[in-house]
């Protein structure tokens, strides 16, 4: 498809839904934006509360979390620079049935949730655009689902790694063994083995709390098939 030329000027947005808007459905919204840095272990929004803003991350990045009981969480699925947080209110809900924690601190676009619902019943061009991703969404939400139940961990970390870097756009991360317990729902010991693991392969670096990847195309083979499949439903590149 081709691009228009307000397109190439808007590159500079670094969301994908926003970017592939045509330019003047893309003005009618600036004007309801405001730019605000997210910051890690931020929440957005847990289950239950009130969607009072939706988020259109840049280089931030939003985990979606299930909270199994009063201390527990388990990550169905992550947001970038491919898609929005809030998305309950394109289904006419305003609760969120997920917690919204930042993952990776960086920028987004934010407009409450007043402005929102009228651009949304105004713009064809917005919903068909949030309703591509939400079909994307739920298929990264229910592969996760079946990934958590049946795959390794080595495989699992393999593609969370990987499907981070694709949505911050770099391949070095800042993340503790805690962090990565809750978000793939395994104990810490097994987050150290599969660790281990992927960098005995030479296919990361981890120290610290510090990760980087090394040999993307090998960490791909090593990963579960998930990551492929979720990343072409919907792919942030």
């Amino acid at each position: 498809m081709r691009k228009s030329a307000s397109a190439s000027k808007r590159g500079l947005i670094p969301n994908s839904v926003l970017a592939a808007l045509p330019r003047a459905a893309y003005q009618l919204l600036k004007s309801g934006f405001e730019e605000v840095q997210l910051k890690f272990g931020d929440i957005l929004y847990e289950p239950g509360d009130a969607v009072t803003h939706v988020y259109f991350p840049g280089d931030s990045l939003v985990s979606l979390l299930t909270l199994v009981d009063q201390h527990s969480a388990l990550e169905v699925g992550m947001v970038g620079r491919e898609g929005m947080v809030g998305m309950s209110l394109t289904l006419g809900s305003d609760i969120s049935p997920v917690r919204a924690l930042v993952q990776g601190t960086g920028k987004a676009l934010r407009m409450n949730a007043k402005r929102f619902r009228s651009e949304f019943k105004r713009s064809p061009t917005l919903r068909r655009g949030l309703f591509t991703y939400l079909n994307a969404l739920m298929a990264q939400i229910t592969q996760t689902a079946a990934c958590n139940r049946f795959h390794r961990i080595e495989g699992r970390l393999a593609r969370w790694l990987l499907m981070t870097s694709d949505r911050v756009r770099s391949d070095k991360f800042e993340l503790t063994q805690d962090f990565l317990s809750h978000m793939l729902g395994v104990r810490r010991v097994g987050v150290t083995e599969a660790a281990s693991a992927l960098q005995k392969q030479k296919l990361i670096e981890y120290r610290r709390g510090h990760i980087e990847i090394l040999d993307h195309a090998g960490l791909e083979a090593a990963s579960c098939p998930c990551y492929a499949l979720v990343r072409d439903m919907n792919d942030p590149k």
